[in-house]
């Protein structure tokens, strides 16, 4: 069956010490690779010679056929979600990549604008009928690191009484090797910058953001975008920003990319189709109140790019990482919704019609274990999701008959 009308299959690579690699991510059926440089400093200018050099490593075997297809992430420095001191070096800096990998025709970008952390979990391997492990969102392990190890000041106000007593009770029987496993779990949820933080050091991160509100973030982000979205576009690259991961505030710090609400601020901040989204059904799905197919519909021409997994939600804010078919959210209906966007697009005559996708995290099966992958990124258990994920298209676009 012809499969051009797919979504484009891609697939997050870290890079040349990634232990997946190149020639095994085409076995799965991907074709794009999703990656960054993450050896270049937050705030620093990627050159277009660390921009070609990491592009022909991709290329480097024509017969595998792949290619850089989208950029995950291209940080945004810290002092720029701060508002701190002079910022003309850094977003000029930002701009300045865009250009360079527009220039090289990588024209995808996706970033982020979550304080300090990117996702957080408080398991990294919870054990799964017959030997696999997923990732895991505890709330009261989360609270109990929030107000008994960080002891951040006015926590315990945060957390419901039941969630608070449960965070009590596992604090008070756990041996230091547990606590110490929940700050790495915590501190996993940085794969891409290779920053770890220790209590104090964490400590001191959130004291940057102290006089910090939602209001005041969202602000930041609207100047952001401001000041780099008309270079994106002038260079042909399409931005498009990842949700928060959990959809909540953590530890103090606001969160402003969480529900339909904070998205339609942040698109019409500026009001360009360069300004996007990165749909992710698993950031967006762990909370309570977001219809994911509903706003894959809302946001579908604003989406450049989009993340497929599944959570599987519990009343007191816990979730679990399910199978990608799995979980909450009707992942059918979500894809439906691209492959219509996609219809849409090349029949409006865009060059850029097709979506990439990834299939994002995945549990970790068989001999994942022995790869020693970062956390959410096993060989085995994106490769079963891809799989799945492609079969739902190839199932939707049969009954639908698109025409080629």
């Amino acid at each position: 069956m012809e499969q051009s009308w797919l979504m484009e299959q891609t697939w997050r690579w870290f890079g040349p010490d990634d232990a997946v690699k190149l020639h095994e991510i085409r076995q799965t059926g991907a074709s794009g690779i999703v990656t960054a440089l993450h050896h270049i400093p937050y705030g620093v200018v990627w050159s277009q010679q660390e921009i070609a050099t990491r592009k022909a490593m991709i290329e480097a075997d024509a017969s595998l056929g792949l290619r850089w297809s989208v950029v995950e992430s291209l940080p945004v420095a810290e002092p720029i979600k701060l508002a701190d001191g002079n910022l003309s070096a850094l977003f000029d800096n930002y701009r300045e990549s865009l250009r360079n990998l527009g220039a090289l025709g990588v024209t995808t970008v996706c970033y982020n604008f979550m304080p300090v952390l990117d996702w957080t979990r408080t398991q990294l391997a919870v054990p799964l009928p017959g030997g696999g492990t997923a990732l895991r969102f505890n709330a009261h392990e989360y609270a109990a690191f929030d107000c008994f190890m960080l002891a951040r000041k006015g926590a315990e106000a945060e957390h419901a009484p039941d969630v608070l007593a449960r965070a009590r009770a596992w604090f008070d029987h756990s041996s230091e090797s547990d606590k110490d496993r929940l700050l790495a779990n915590i501190m996993a949820g940085l794969p891409g910058a290779y920053d770890r933080y220790d209590v104090p050091g964490l400590r001191r991160m959130l004291d940057r953001y102290a006089d910090i509100t939602a209001e005041d973030l969202r602000e930041n982000l609207a100047r952001f975008l401001r000041e780099v979205v008309p270079a994106a576009e002038a260079a042909g690259v399409r931005l498009c920003i990842h949700p928060d991961d959990p959809p909540r505030p953590l530890f103090g710090l606001p969160r402003i990319v969480s529900n339909q609400n904070d998205i339609d601020f942040l698109l019409g901040a500026v009001d360009r189709f360069a300004n996007g989204l990165t749909l992710c059904t698993g950031s967006l799905g762990a909370g309570a109140g977001n219809d994911l197919p509903a706003m894959a519909r809302r946001f579908a021409s604003r989406t450049h790019f989009v993340h497929l997994r599944n959570v599987s939600k519990e009343p007191d804010g816990s979730f679990m990482e399910a199978d990608h078919l799995g979980g909450d959210v009707d992942i059918v209906a979500v894809i439906s919704a691209m492959l219509h966007e996609q219809t849409r697009r090349r029949d409006a005559g865009d060059p850029h019609w097709q979506l990439p996708f990834r299939p994002d995290h995945g549990h970790e099966l068989l001999d994942d274990k022995q790869r020693k992958t970062h956390p959410g990124y096993p060989l085995i258990g994106r490769m079963r999701g891809l799989a799945e994920l492609r079969g739902v298209m190839v199932a939707l676009a049969s009954v639908k008959k698109p025409a080629l």
